[in-house]
């Protein structure tokens, strides 16, 4: 066990009959993150997510939903809208408890951009990332978010990297 290690799950949603809800892939994001938990205590287990129709976040729903051990801190970030925002809302709250090393879990379609942000972010502030990617058959919609999705990357880091700057998170290293 290390005392310095965490987790940090970024939210998926869509709406539907019953709302606006997570889907399959945060289910499954959860499924491997309480798998990690349960070989490896973390800390603290970071679920990151908004909610565009009002209600439970995605980040809320995924703590309700959270089928791994209860001995850990279960910290909710329920407004990051994009994976940037993500990264930069969970950072703080990683730096107040101490945490050195973050395994992120996401889907393998999603991975691009969670290395970009997170990995290219991260080290920077003395966290170590790692990444464990689950196997989902991309749907034809979440292809087409991705390939979206690309072209913002840059610009939504520098906006995410700002956001850093005026919260106060302690300065970056070179």
């Amino acid at each position: 066990m290390a005392d310095d290690w965490g987790i940090v799950i970024p939210g998926s949603g869509s709406h539907g009959r019953e709302g606006y809800t997570i889907g399959p892939r945060a289910h499954a994001c959860m499924d491997e993150a309480a798998r990690l938990a349960d070989h490896r205590r973390p800390r603290v287990v970071v679920f990151s997510g908004w909610s565009p129709a009002g209600g439970l976040s995605e980040a809320e729903q995924m703590l309700r939903a959270w089928p791994g051990r209860r001995d850990v801190e279960l910290v909710a970030e329920g407004s990051a809208r994009i994976t940037a925002e993500n990264m930069s809302r969970s950072l703080p709250l990683l730096l107040e408890r101490g945490i050195r090393e973050v395994t992120i879990v996401c889907g393998a379609l999603h991975q691009l951009r969670v290395r970009y942000f997170f990995g290219g972010v991260y080290p920077r502030y003395g966290i170590r990332c790692r990444y464990h990617i689950t196997r989902q058959l991309p749907t034809p919609r979440a292809i087409a978010w991705e390939a979206g999705a690309i072209p913002l990357a840059r610009r939504q880091r520098r906006a995410a990297a700002a956001e850093l700057r005026e919260a106060g998170a302690p300065k970056a290293s070179a």
